[in-house]
């Protein structure tokens, strides 16, 4: 469950300010969903640096977005974990999706990757279904998969860019929850992705931000509905962090080559610098910890 020998990993001591690449950034767009593997610089989702020692040996996990950013790092930290992992992901997004699914292989891990549009109810209905038959169970529900796009202005936004929006990053997480929380164990572990936009909302997301809200508050009302079934719901709050949601409309396109450059490490964070927070909260070690949002945001704290 080792990735590549190289000099450094995820343990290794450095400086957070120098770790990984500062603005400025050169000027790039994409066409949505985009692909990890046309940014400058390309994402860090933790191929040649994470380490895993077996803390989630035996688990069985369905990560949405699981092709490219966030979604990919968990995806690749899973599997150094121990973990059997089902990723989700869109059809226009299989590139990516196929070269994920090789490095989490590579490390020895089982995975398979489910793809399809979350956005319908019957598709999030079918993938639970779909992921627990290929797992053979289910314990881990790591909803990541999320639609933002920058507009300068409320009389931008469309209602059917507004419906878009909720339906991937909120309605979605809601029919996975739904369908997944019969099949999940005493001991299963919920785990959503909120944002510092919930807290800090910037004025041309938001949509956006309106979506990261209702999830914190999702995840806390829906952890107290389940803790005495011996489930825990958590979720990650990330700041600005180096993802092809960025600049495939994620931000203004003129917003991109300074991106991160605000925050107190001076820097966007890498995919790979979340993973290990959604392996702390999957794994038995976070067993006292539900209703949490833990922040990633390099320096921007939340409430």
């Amino acid at each position: 469950m080792q990735p590549p020998d190289g000099p450094d990993n995820q343990y290794t001591m450095r400086d957070p300010l120098t770790q990984y690449p500062r603005p400025p950034f050169p000027e790039q767009t994409q066409g949505a969903p985009g692909l990890d593997q046309n940014m400058r610089p390309e994402p860090d989702c933790g191929e040649a640096t994470y380490v895993g020692f077996g803390r989630l040996k035996g688990r069985r996990a369905l990560i949405t977005g699981g092709d490219s950013g966030i979604g990919r790092a968990v995806a690749i930290a899973f599997a150094r974990e121990g973990a059997s992992v089902v990723i989700n992901h869109l059809p226009a997004e299989q590139q990516d999706a196929d070269d994920t699914l090789n490095v989490m292989r590579a490390s020895g891990a089982w995975s398979i990757g489910i793809a399809g549009d979350i956005s319908q109810e019957g598709f999030c209905d079918d993938l639970v279904a779909s992921a627990a038959d290929a797992l053979g169970g289910l314990d881990l529900v790591v909803n990541v998969a999320g639609k933002q796009v920058a507009k300068e202005s409320i009389a931008d936004i469309s209602t059917e860019q507004f419906d878009a929006t909720f339906r991937t990053n909120v309605y979605a997480m809601f029919w996975i929850c739904k369908a997944a929380l019969p099949l999940l164990p005493k001991g299963a572990s919920i785990i959503n992705t909120a944002s510092i936009q919930a807290y800090q909302q910037s004025p041309h997301l938001l949509d956006y931000a309106s979506t990261k809200a209702a999830i914190v508050a999702f995840t806390r009302a829906l952890s107290r509905e389940v803790a005495p079934k011996g489930i825990r719901v958590n979720a990650v709050a990330p700041g600005p962090i180096w993802t092809v949601l960025q600049p495939s409309g994620g931000q203004p396109a003129e917003r991109i080559p300074t991106f991160g450059d605000h925050t107190p490490l001076g820097r966007p964070g890498q995919p790979a610098e979340c993973a290990p927070v959604y392996v702390l909260l999957a794994s038995q070690e976070s067993s006292y910890v539900t209703g949490e949002v833990y922040g990633v945001t390099g320096g921007n704290p939340t409430p």
